[in-house]
């Protein structure tokens, strides 16, 4: 249950922070802007990675859980109870931000921007999240599994992609993140690709280390 606890913990500091900037972002015309909520995110994923990788693993993120449980180094069994208590750390947060800030529109709710059409969106979450996973599955597993480096590589690649993509889908690569958000904020337009997208790249990534490693790189021996 510890493990559990670690990953709600986790995952409502890193919604409450990021969604947080974005609301307060929302609500004052731009203050934190586009950048600082980018700094946001990558520091708080940062910072919740040095607190409790050796914990949970600082997975924070159902697509991750999952990836990891096809990659083998992760039991399925455990698979449910780690997105249960991850979405509700986010669903937390986000109530927070609800009962704090009642006149956001959002509560840094994902959605396409206009005139980005939700399939391109869809391959854009999917990228992004596939780029996320190459970081994390490589420097989680073997010879490289060092907590301080894999903490500033996993915030420094979500800071990168939610400064690019940010503008075009909000940059969520976590079905967590977007699922509270949409529940409270009541839209729910396209939230299917941010529910399947970070899933699907995820696996990707994970399928993707046997192109370039040994053929057991995503065992239980990584």
């Amino acid at each position: 249950m510890k493990r559990e606890i670690a990953e709600l913990i986790g995952t409502f500091s890193m919604v409450f922070c990021g969604c947080g900037a974005m609301t307060i972002n929302e609500i004052t015309g731009g203050s934190i802007t586009h950048v600082g909520v980018a700094i946001t995110w990558g520091l708080i994923v940062m910072a919740m990675i040095y607190a409790f990788g050796e914990i949970s693993g600082a997975h924070f993120n159902p697509a991750v859980t999952i990836a990891f449980a096809v990659a083998k180094t992760f039991n399925w069994s455990d698979v449910p109870k780690y997105i249960l208590f991850q979405i509700i750390g986010a669903s937390i947060a986000i109530g927070i931000l609800w009962v704090l800030f009642p006149e956001s529109n959002s509560f840094g709710h994902t959605y396409p921007a206009h005139g980005f059409e939700p399939y391109k969106a869809f391959i854009l979450e999917l990228l992004l999240t596939f780029f996320l996973m190459v970081v994390i599955i490589n420097v989680s597993t073997g010879s490289k599994e060092i907590g301080t480096m894999a903490a500033i590589a996993v915030g420094s690649v979500i800071l990168l992609e939610a400064m690019f993509a940010g503008p075009m889908t909000k940059a969520s690569m976590n079905p967590a993140r977007s699922l509270a958000p949409a529940i409270i904020s009541g839209h729910l337009n396209d939230l299917w690709l941010y529910l399947i997208a970070p899933i699907i790249g995820a696996v990707l990534a994970v399928l993707s280390c046997k192109l370039v490693k040994d053929d057991n790189c995503c065992n239980e021996d990584c």
